[in-house]
C-alpha cells in the first residue's frame, strides 16, 4: 500500500470514528492511539504526530482555546466519506438512478451553449453554431466535423426535489448497547453531500425529535447525540410538514429514520403526554392524524424502521396507509443503501 493510500484509509477511519465521538476531536484522537497500541496504525513513515499534522495542513482541524475542534473544511470531509462509504455499497444499476436520458418538462432548454462533453443529449445540440466552428477549421470541398465542433445548448433542470430528513434522538436509539444513531448520523451526512454536490437545487432540512423536534443544521451534524427522551414522531412529523409548506417546489417528502414506536404527544394545553408502554391508542391515533395531514399537503414519507418487532410492524403499516408512502425494514449496515436507493428514484420519478 502506498503512502498516499494508508493516509487516506486512516483519514476515513478518523473521520468515522469521529462521528461516533459526535464531532470531539480530542476524543476521536485518543481512540486512534489506542487502536495504534493495538493494530500498529502508524511506523517511522507516518507517526501519528505526523497525522495530527497533515490533518492541520489539510485545514481540517484547527487549535481553538486549547483545544483541536473540527473546522468547516473537516465537516465537508466527513461528509463526503460518508457519501463514498455508502456509495460503494450499492449495486451498480443503483448509481445511475440519478441520472435519465429522457427529456421532458423537467428541463429546460437554455441559449446559453457550451462545448459538448459526453453524455450530453443529441437533441441539444445547436447545429448552426456546430456547422459554423467545422467550416472555421475547412472549407466546402473538405468538411470534416469533429467532436471539439460540436456545442450544445445548456440545459436547466427545473424539477427540484424537498426533503425533510427526520432522525429519532430518543433514548432507544443507544438502548441495549446498540449504537443506532452513528448510521443514522453518517447517512444524514451523506446525503447532504450527495444533494450538495450532485443536486445544488434541491432542499434538504433535518430534524431531530425526541421529547419534541427541532431542526438543526447541516454543521450541526456531526455533533449530534441522543437523550434521555421519548418518541415525540406527531412532533417531528408537524414541524417537517411546517418546513416543506414554506418551499416553493411542488415535491415534498419527509424521510423519518426511527427504531420504535411513538411515546409521546403534546396536548392541548402543552404537557407532554408520554407512554412507553405498548401502542397507546391516544398516541398512535394523534400520530396517524398527523400522517393524513401529510398526506393531504402532498408530502410523501418514506420511513426507515431500524427495529424488528412485530408489533411495530402493525403500526407502521397503518401508517403507512395513513399517508400513503412506503416504509423499509432496514438493519443498521445496510441503512444508507436503502436511503439512498430510494432518493435517487425519487428523483427519476420527479424528472
Amino acid at each position: 500500500m502506498t503512502d498516499d493510500k494508508r493516509l487516506e484509509q486512516l483519514l476515513s477511519i478518523y473521520n468515522y470514528i469521529l462521528i461516533q465521538t459526535n464531532g470531539d476531536v480530542e476524543e476521536t484522537l485518543e481512540w486512534l492511539r489506542m487502536l495504534n497500541e493495538e493494530n500498529n496504525l502508524f511506523d517511522d513513515n507516518l507517526s501519528f504526530s505526523d497525522f495530527v499534522d497533515e490533518l492541520k495542513k489539510r485545514g481540517y482541524i484547527a487549535e481553538k482555546e486549547g483545544l483541536l475542534q473540527l473546522t468547516a473544511k473537516g465537516e465537508q470531509r466527513i461528509r463526503l466519506d460518508a457519501l463514498n462509504h455508502i456509495f460503494s455499497g450499492l449495486k451498480p444499476d443503483t448509481t445511475g438512478f440519478h441520472e435519465t436520458n429522457k427529456t421532458g418538462n423537467g428541463v429546460e432548454k437554455m441559449s446559453e451553449l457550451k462545448k459538448y462533453k459526453f453524455g450530453d443529449q443529441v437533441t441539444n445540440i445547436d447545429l448552426t453554431s456546430t456547422i459554423k466552428n467545422a467550416f472555421l477549421k475547412t472549407d466546402l470541398n473538405n468538411f470534416r466535423l469533429e467532436e471539439e465542433d460540436i456545442e450544445v445548448f445548456e440545459t436547466e433542470h427545473q424539477t427540484t426535489v424537498a426533503t425533510v430528513l427526520m432522525i429519532d434522538i430518543s433514548h432507544s436509539m443507544i438502548l441495549y448497547g446498540e449504537d443506532r444513531i452513528t448510521p443514522a448520523k453518517e447517512v444524514a451526512l451523506a446525503l447532504s453531500e450527495l444533494i450538495l454536490s450532485r443536486f445544488p437545487k434541491d432542499k434538504l432540512d433535518v430534524i431531530v425529535f425526541g421529547d419534541d423536534a427541532k431542526e438543526i443544521s447541516l454543521r450541526d451534524l456531526p455533533f449530534l447525540s441522543v437523550g434521555p427522551y421519548h418518541t415525540n414522531t406527531k412532533a417531528g412529523l408537524r414541524l417537517a410538514r411546517n418546513i416543506l409548506k414554506r418551499k416553493g417546489t411542488t415535491n415534498k417528502q419527509i424521510f423519518m429514520i426511527t427504531d420504535g414506536k411513538p411515546s409521546a404527544i403534546f396536548t392541548d394545553d402543552g404537557r407532554l403526554y408520554k407512554n412507553s408502554f405498548g401502542l397507546d391508542p391516544r398516541i398512535v391515533n394523534k400520530t396517524l392524524d398527523e400522517a393524513v395531514a401529510c398526506r393531504k399537503d402532498r408530502i410523501k414519507i418514506t420511513t426507515f424502521m431500524i427495529a424488528q418487532d412485530y408489533y411495530l410492524r402493525n403500526f407502521i403499516e397503518d401508517f403507512t396507509k395513513a399517508n400513503n408512502g412506503s416504509a423499509y425494514y432496514s438493519g443498521l449496515d445496510k441503512l444508507g443503501q436503502f436511503i439512498f436507493t430510494d432518493y435517487l428514484k425519487s428523483r427519476r420519478k420527479y424528472n
